[in-house]
């Protein structure tokens, strides 16, 4: 039972993706409702099958405090496609502080970016203005939908609705 199902809170916002597993036994538990299921595909058991899910909703709203992607090189390497924010490439990378620590550049999403090896000596103790360096993309602070955007990979098209990207 592999794949990945995305949960949804009663009022329809996304809360996480978990296995397909894991949202079968919500379902059973009638915990969670089947709100989308993959055409064709069952969870089969002795006594039951079940439709393979895609969606499903909790019965019960689930209070979930701001949700605020933690500030770590993983995730900044996710955020910048793990593509050198000065050059694209994909080799040798590391992060560079775009207005350097030594002149008060502090840690955070809109101060840190992907660089290769080469760009960020290159780059050193300057800003980009000053190393003549341009950026490919102004660095942001990721929302939690793109977190389990990219956390997926392929996502299923019944998804977009429910994220914002329709």
């Amino acid at each position: 039972m592999t794949g990945h199902v995305l949960v949804l809170n009663q009022d329809y916002c996304a809360l996480t993706v978990t296995s397909v597993q894991r949202a079968t036994i919500l379902i059973l538990l009638q915990k969670a409702e089947l709100v989308v299921s993959e055409s064709g595909r069952f969870v089969r058991s002795p006594s039951r099958h079940v439709p393979w899910p895609s969606i499903v909703r909790l019965k019960i709203y689930v209070r979930v405090p701001y949700k605020k992607i933690m500030l770590t090189r993983k995730n900044i390497m996710r955020r910048d496609r793990h593509q050198c924010q000065y050059c694209g490439s994909h080799e040798r990378l590391t992060i560079d502080h775009i207005i350097p620590k030594s002149r008060g550049g502090r840690d955070t999403w809109e101060n840190l970016v992907a660089a290769c090896v080469p760009c960020n000596n290159r780059k050193g103790n300057y800003t980009p203005a000053e190393a003549r360096m341009n950026l490919s993309r102004k660095p942001f602070r990721p929302s939690y939908v793109m977190y389990i955007r990219d956390f997926v990979g392929s996502m299923n098209d019944t998804w977009k609705p429910y994220l914002f990207l329709s």
